[in-house]
């Protein structure tokens, strides 16, 4: 990285999770940076961004001294815009307290399709004008806090053929007038504003009868065609990271970066391999000198991206960050920011027998179940990282780069602590011991049946159904067995909680009783304790057209 500052110039770094370590490691890896590059004589201090989305989905993680907070789709469930701005900018202001002076978001995407969910609970939900004011109101708490903000993943990643596309690459498949109408009405809203200093633009391909396109931000039908000239932005264009497997197969990193230029993007992100960056920078030398890229065109972007670092750092501010006193300072405030939005995110979409609070639907002595899947969450980055094959320059890297990396995926691991604060927290609300064990693809297991006969109520935990399956039918088999052992005369109650995903059982009313979380950190699984246990009143409400279909579907 030093020989990119010093030799190259390079200006602006994205860090992920695999870089950061602690909120203190990441102050001075920043610091360290900005020191070289102002050494190096840098007429402005690099961009340092990260992808800092809330729930799952974050790069920084300090829980001595960051809060998190709720997801996107958490978020929206509270229906309080003013808690969207609130959270946001709280979670810009943690980052700029470290150096960071761009953040990789709002998510801008709208669920057009929700399976399968390319994006899940990072986006807002399915109606494209929430998905708007949630984001904005995102955007300005970013703002607020003196960062820059960049709206992504242009055109939309809400809407993939992702298991469909002959070539890895996930597809648009909306025709353009579909697009306009819906996916790209949170962006046009966002622009709009004057507020949105950067655009990511992905590299998913658009399939359609008006267009056919390879990778969205290679071409300038879609960024300076689309984005610049009809949408009206004047900002500065990122594009997806160049290092996916589609993309080194089809273009390489030398035609690539030549390509993403000429269609308009200012920044080109690579954000795996030391060689590969080097060799796009040769890439970019060689278009230079044999005049496919103009020095004009060159100067354009830096003319836009000099703007943006001018409202978003300045050396004073970039060798003199805020550090860990403002991170203690505000930890106090944050702490309770936090707990009061995860509690208002918790949503209960249906609770047709009033289980809920369980203080009241059990009695004195009766015991309670808690069946979780087998999962570690991580985030979005690190997964993508973790699960993908290698490439000619990667190790682990995502194949088809959807959404930047960062699709919303779990892996399945035997690690049964992932639920602990779950199972901890009910049995210290409700002073009494609590079952627990888990399950996994193998179905209901003798163990659990012996537990559901002592138990009255069970609690069955799911995170992403729709793309576990064995869990979907792990909890219509407890349903079915708790149903027939009522019958018996052994009353049996089931509680079904999504800490993923809400479109788990939101339209089977079999399930009687269904709870949403929208993510599964420790702040989530606390929240959702005290709910249940009726130590707090949650007004959550599943996002977009789930709310307005209501719990009796």
């Amino acid at each position: 990285m030093r020989r990119l500052i010093e030799e190259y110039h390079v200006g602006a770094i994205v860090l992920t999770a695999g870089n950061l370590i602690s909120a203190q490691h990441t102050i001075n890896l920043i610091h360290e940076l900005q020191v070289i590059a102002y050494h190096a004589k840098h007429s402005e201090p690099l961009l340092i961004a990260i992808d800092q989305e809330g729930g799952s989905a974050n790069s920084l993680v300090d829980d001595e001294l960051i809060c998190r907070f709720p997801s996107a789709m958490g978020i929206a469930a509270t229906g309080s815009l003013d808690l969207a701005h609130q959270t946001s900018k709280a979670t810009a202001e943690c980052a700029r307290a470290c150096g960071i002076n761009l953040i990789v978001g709002p998510v801008l995407d709208t669920l057009l399709d929700t399976e399968p969910q390319t994006l899940g609970v990072r986006s807002v939900g399915d109606d494209y004008q929430e998905v708007s004011n949630f984001a904005i109101a995102a955007m300005n708490g970013i703002n607020d806090a003196g960062l820059a903000a960049c709206g992504k993943h242009f055109p939309t990643c809400g809407t993939l053929d992702v298991f469909g596309s002959r070539s890895d690459v996930p597809v648009i498949t909306k025709s353009l007038d579909e697009l306009k109408s819906a996916a790209l009405v949170p962006f046009r809203n966002a622009i709009a504003t004057g507020r949105l200093e950067s655009v990511l633009v992905s590299g998913c391909g658009i399939s359609s009868s008006s267009m056919d396109i390879p990778h969205a931000f290679l071409s300038s039908r879609v960024v300076d065609g689309f984005l610049r000239h009809e949408l009206g932005f004047d900002g500065v264009v990122i594009s997806e990271c160049l290092e996916t497997r589609p993309l080194i197969e089809d273009v390489g990193v030398r035609n690539g970066i030549v390509m993403a230029l000429r269609a308009g993007c200012d920044l080109v992100m690579l954000c795996q391999s030391p060689d590969a960056q080097l060799e796009a920078i040769q890439g970019l030398a060689l278009g230079i000198s044999n005049g496919v890229i103009t020095m004009s065109r060159l100067n354009e972007s830096m003319s836009r991206i000099r703007r943006m670092k001018s409202k978003c750092t300045s050396w004073q501010a970039a060798l003199n960050p805020p550090g860990i006193s403002a991170l203690i300072a505000r930890k106090p405030e944050y702490s309770a920011l936090s707990t009061h939005a995860y509690e208002q995110s918790i949503s209960i979409f249906r609770d047709r027998d009033a289980l809920i609070p369980i203080s009241k639907s059990m009695q004195p002595g009766e015991e309670l179940l808690l069946l979780t899947p087998l999962l570690m969450p991580q985030s979005a980055l690190t997964v993508s990282q973790a699960k993908a094959p290698s490439n000619k320059y990667t190790k682990t890297r995502d194949q088809n780069g959807a959404c930047g990396g960062v699709a919303n995926q779990i892996i399945e691991m035997a690690n049964e602590d992932v639920f602990g604060e779950l199972g901890r927290s009910l049995a210290r609300m409700r002073s009494a011991k609590l079952l627990h064990t888990s399950y996994t693809a193998n179905g209901v297991q003798p163990v659990h049946e012996k537990l559901i006969d002592r138990a009255s109520t069970i609690i069955v935990v799911t995170a992403n159904a729709s793309q576990n399956l064995y869990q979907t039918t792990f909890a219509k088999d407890i349903q079915e067995m708790c149903q027939m052992l009522s019958v018996q005369g052994h009353r049996k109650s089931i509680i079904v909680v999504a800490v993923s995903s809400p479109y788990d059982f939101p339209f089977d009313t079999s399930i009687g009783t269904y709870v949403c979380t929208f993510d599964f950190t420790g702040n989530a699984m606390r929240a959702l304790a005290r709910v249940l246990c009726g130590a707090c009143v949650s007004h959550g409400s599943l996002p977009g057209s789930l709310r307005k279909r209501g719990g009796e579907t």
